[in-house]
C-alpha cells in the first residue's frame, strides 16, 4: 500500500474506524501492514479472530484495566487487542469508551477499529444501533463493494436490505444502482450514521476491479458527494490484489 493511499484514508494517525460492508476489514488490514509506526487493531462488535498475517501481538483479555494491559505491550510494533468470544473463531468488541485510553495509553501512532459488521456481504445500511464507533475517532472510513452495483437488492449481496429500502427507497430485488451506492453513503441514518461530529468522514468503494466497475464507482462517487450536507471529505476507489497498490482512484469535492 502507498504512503498517498494511507494519507487519502485518513490514516496516518489517530483512531481510524471502519464501517459499512465490503472491504472493511481488508482496508483496515492494509492498513495495519504499511503503516510505518506502531499500531493497534481492534473491534467494537464480534468479528472473526485476528488472522496470523497481520503479524501482531494478540492479546484476547477481559482484563478490567485494558488501557494499562495494552500498554505492557510497547515492545511489540503491532497489537491485536479484543474481549474472548464463547464462539470458537470469533472475538467480542471492546466497550468504545476506552479506546481512547488504550490509544493513549499504548503510545500508539494509530488505532484500526472494526466497528460496524455485515455478515460477508457487500452492502449495508445499519439498524438503529449501528454502528458502534468511540467519540474519540478521529477518522470513519464509510465502506461498500462496487461488486454490489447491478445485483438486486436482496439478502445475498445485502446486509440488512430493508434498511438500504428505508434509506434509498429501492425496493427488493430492484437492481442497485450508483445512485443507491452513492445515496447511501451520504445519507444521516446510512453511511454517515453515528459518526462523531469531529470525526472526519472519507467514503471507500472497495472491489473496483475493472472498467465499468470503475465507471459505476466513479458516479457513485460523485452522487456521494454532492450529497450528505457535504460530510464526506473525499470517495477513495479500491482493489485489493495481491502485490498491486490497492489505490485506483480519489475523488475530491469539486
Amino acid at each position: 500500500m502507498s504512503e498517498r493511499l494511507i494519507e487519502l484514508l485518513g490514516a496516518d494517525r489517530g483512531i481510524v474506524c471502519a464501517v459499512g460492508a465490503g472491504g472493511k476489514k481488508t482496508t483496515l488490514y492494509a492498513l495495519a501492514a504499511a503503516h510505518p509506526g506502531r499500531v493497534a487493531m481492534t473491534a467494537t462488535v464480534f468479528m472473526t479472530a485476528f488472522s496470523r498475517r497481520l503479524g501482531a501481538w494478540r492479546l484476547i483479555t477481559e482484563e478490567p484495566d485494558l488501557p494499562a494491559t495494552v500498554a505492557a505491550t510497547r515492545e511489540h510494533r503491532r497489537v491485536a487487542y479484543a474481549r474472548p468470544s464463547e464462539k470458537s473463531g470469533r472475538v467480542a468488541g471492546v466497550p468504545p469508551e476506552v479506546i481512547g485510553d488504550c490509544h493513549r495509553q499504548g503510545a500508539f501512532d494509530l488505532t484500526l477499529v472494526k466497528a460496524d459488521g455485515a455478515r460477508m456481504r457487500a452492502i449495508k445500511a445499519p439498524a438503529v444501533d449501528e454502528p458502534v464507533i468511540p467519540d474519540s475517532a478521529t477518522t470513519v472510513l464509510c465502506v461498500v463493494s462496487a461488486a454490489a452495483i447491478g445485483e438486486p437488492l436482496d439478502e445475498r449481496v445485502a446486509h440488512r436490505p430493508e434498511r438500504i429500502e428505508a434509506v434509498t427507497g429501492l425496493r427488493p430485488g430492484d437492481p442497485i444502482t450508483p445512485a443507491t451506492v452513492g445515496q447511501l453513503l451520504s445519507a444521516a441514518d446510512g453511511g454517515l450514521q453515528g459518526i462523531p461530529k469531529q470525526a472526519r468522514a472519507i467514503a471507500v468503494i472497495n472491489a473496483v476491479d475493472d472498467a465499468p466497475r470503475r465507471t459505476a464507482a466513479r458516479e457513485a462517487a460523485h452522487i456521494a458527494l454532492q450529497h450528505g450536507s457535504h460530510r464526506i471529505e473525499r470517495v477513495v476507489l479500491t482493489c485489493h490484489r495481491d502485490g498491486a497498490d490497492p489505490l485506483i482512484e480519489a475523488i475530491e469535492r469539486e
